[in-house]
């Protein structure tokens, strides 16, 4: 296994620049390694409401720019943004499922129309803060998990296509956060103490109830538990996400015990939420099926040969790996049994497959066999 770049001294590298310190680092790192290097500044989202910080973003990518010293270009693709990845969320939304709509954006959007417009800019190579790594792997060009396990972001770049990531420098893949910040700071970048951003980018801090409302009305209902006893009202299925636990709003009942209650499936069609307490099996399932498979490498030798995956597996970010053995329809489509019952697994998130530290692609869960059983149960 080695590097998928030896050197990268005299190439003019476009490194995507979100004003935070990962970007600015990222930045540093390749001016010091020699590097040509020009930045550029994406605005995905254009509503302006108070809650959103792409102004100050772009003024802190400047001071960041002017520090470093290299030039800034400032791009705008928010219509591509809508109309790749933010219908894309509404219309899973508008289907009761939880979708991740940074795994699109990534696709989409950093290393889709980004890298397209970086290499009309003169770019050879982009690079962007993300923590992960590459590598060539019987010529190949492998994702692989960064050294920071706690900040890896291989999950959500799962679906990016391996040409794009040939094309691709992770200058932060074998640092620690705690030292990207360091070097921030040690260098006088300006953002060395900036807060990580978290959550869905065009949300950002505001109450996700508040936003989602102005796309998609709420349509209020029953909350039953598997048997059909109605123990509460949901204010719409969109609110909600498998293994949910807060804001349920189920007092404390007579026939019922002092467990915590949790969503364990959605009844799209009766508009019902099925709750449960505690750790209760339905919570919990033994094997789903995945579609849209995308292998970064092409599909394993196992699937093709018509046999069985070993791998292990991740159901959402920050998830450990999960052993897990894959198979692959005549539909196109994937069955994933797991070694041991996982819990809350969602569709519309995304299955993501490990060998190791090498990430090998993913695939979006469409249900699992204990989801169906509690929608049998309360029908």
């Amino acid at each position: 296994m080695k590097s998928s770049h030896t050197s990268i001294a005299g190439r003019r590298v476009i490194v995507g620049m979100s004003g935070g310190v990962d970007s600015a680092v990222a930045a540093l790192l390749l001016k010091e390694q020699g590097a040509v290097v020009e930045a550029m500044h994406m605005t995905n989202w254009e509503d302006d409401d108070g809650y959103c910080t792409a102004a100050d973003d772009l003024q802190d990518a400047r001071a960041i720019c002017e520090q470093l010293g290299i030039p800034l270009h400032h791009v705008n693709f928010a219509r591509e943004y809508r109309d790749r990845v933010f219908e894309y969320f509404l219309d899973e939304y508008r289907r009761g499922r939880t979708p991740n709509p940074d795994v699109l954006c990534n696709r989409e959007i950093k290393f889709g129309v980004y890298l397209d417009y970086a290499e009309r800019l003169g770019g050879e190579l982009i690079a962007t803060g993300h923590y992960a790594r590459t590598a060539v792997v019987d010529g190949h060009t492998a994702l692989l998990k960064a050294t920071d396990l706690s900040k890896d972001q291989s999950y959500f770049l799962h679906a990016v296509c391996e040409e794009a990531l040939a094309m691709t420098l992770f200058p932060l893949g074998n640092l620690l956060k705690e030292d990207v910040r360091r070097l921030a700071r040690d260098n006088g970048l300006p953002v060395f103490d900036k807060k990580d951003s978290t959550g869905i980018c065009f949300i950002g801090e505001r109450p996700f109830r508040e936003f989602l409302s102005s796309y998609l009305p709420a349509q209020p209902g029953p909350m039953k538990t598997p048997e059909g006893d109605v123990v509460g009202q949901h204010q719409g299925l969109m609110y909600y996400t498998l293994g949910q636990r807060q804001g349920l709003r189920i007092g404390g009942r007579r026939d019922a015990s002092d467990e915590a209650w949790y969503v364990a499936a959605k009844d799209v069609t009766g508009n019902t939420l099925i709750v449960v307490q505690g750790d209760h099996p339905l919570r919990y399932s033994c094997a789903l099926e995945a579609a849209d498979p995308h292998w970064i490498n092409g599909q394993p030798a196992e699937l093709v040969a018509g046999g069985e995956l070993c791998c292990a597996v991740k159901l959402r970010y920050r998830q450990a790996d999960q052993g897990c053995h894959v198979t692959a329809g005549d539909d196109g489509t994937l069955v994933v049994g797991f070694d041991e019952p996982q819990a809350d697994v969602t569709p519309g998130q995304f299955a993501v497959f490990y060998d190791g530290d090498r990430c090998l692609g993913g695939a979006v869960i469409e249900r699992t066999d204990t989801g169906a059983e509690a929608l049998r149960k309360t029908g």
